[in-house]
């Protein structure tokens, strides 16, 4: 072959495409700041000013924006990705904590926690156009990736409550283990998934029948019973492992989310909260509330690679790509 063919293989071999950098993003509840930290350097690159005590934060289906439940205003701010700004305010029902977005993408699902109410908001109006009595201090929230169940935690009645999103009415009560946190679908709709922060433990219940299938205890040596708390959960897409924060023992626990057995921990920043994974699965981000950063963790390598700085109390984070 020519020479110059070579000269031109060489050139494209040392072109180099350059990755996809996500972005993540933390609300801090203290510090009325969401933190926005760049995948590729794992530096704080902005901080966005929003309403006050963020909380539950959401992309949109486009990832465009960003919903924030801000418990103190009573609202839900919707922040410009681009621009780096609030756009605009929706309203929520009174101290939302926690909310999830319809596959719709029309539709939020919140957590009053003042009122035992669970709001449903309509994107297009915005206005909430629906209130389902839940149980006392309403929290968690999770829909169904199929688009047909929602259900909420509620901490001090401890029970999940199941709620048919077409018709919007309540379904199912369902008792559960003490102080339930955070409640998630798995990705074939077919399992709930809900976390107890005094007893330590994640519950998991077939979604149609609400039939308990499986509990997961979690163990740390050295950290005393009480401080092992379990909050946020995340599943991968494929439904093959699950992530637990475990509050103030300073641990994310892996799962293997079809036997139930827990197969490692990672040591994290103080009071882990809650947790969200990279699109591609290679890395979980911790919002840790009382050390006021972020763990990264390497899954491929089963090691943590850094800790980045936020704001004050650092409660929710999410992953855009």
């Amino acid at each position: 072959m020519p020479p110059a063919f070579y000269g031109l293989l060489l050139g494209l071999l040392c072109v180099t495409v350059p990755a996809l950098a996500e972005t993540i993003y933390v609300s801090n509840e203290r510090d009325n700041t969401i933190s926005v930290i760049d995948g590729s350097s794992l530096k704080m690159t902005a901080t966005i000013a929003i309403g006050r005590r963020p909380r539950g934060i959401a992309l949109s289906r486009d990832k465009a924006k960003l919903y924030v439940a801000v418990g103190d205003d009573d609202r839900i701010d919707v922040v410009d990705l681009k621009a780096r700004r609030v756009e605009s305010s929706i309203p929520s029902g009174p101290d939302p904590e926690f909310f999830a977005l319809h596959p719709d993408g029309q539709r939020l699902f919140v957590a009053n926690e003042d009122n035992n109410l669970a709001s449903v908001v309509d994107l297009s109006r915005p206005a909430v156009t629906r209130e389902i009595e839940v149980g006392v201090e309403p929290e968690g929230v999770g829909v169904s990736p199929d688009g047909r169940l929602a259900a909420v935690t509620s901490e001090t009645t401890s029970m999940i409550h199941v709620i048919d999103t077409q018709s919007l009415e309540l379904v199912d009560n369902v008792l559960v283990d003490t102080r339930p946190r955070m409640v998630l679908f798995s990705p074939d709709s077919k399992q709930i998934w809900v976390s107890s922060e005094l007893r330590g433990t994640v519950s998991v219940f077939d979604a149609q029948t609400r039939e308990p299938i499986g509990k997961i205890g979690f163990e740390v040596p050295g950290v005393p019973r009480e401080l092992v708390q379990a909050v946020g959960i995340q599943i991968t897409p494929d439904g093959t492992r699950a992530y637990v924060a475990l509050g103030p023992a300073n641990r994310v626990a892996e799962i293997d989310a079809r036997t139930f057995k827990v197969l490692r921990t990672y040591l994290v920043g103080h009071r882990v909260w809650h947790i969200a994974l990279s699109p591609d699965g290679k890395r979980l981000y911790t919002a840790n509330g009382n050390s006021n950063d972020v763990s990264v963790i390497d899954l491929e390598n089963r090691r943590v690679i850094k800790s980045i700085g936020a704001g004050r109390s650092p409660w929710g984070v999410v992953v855009a790509p």
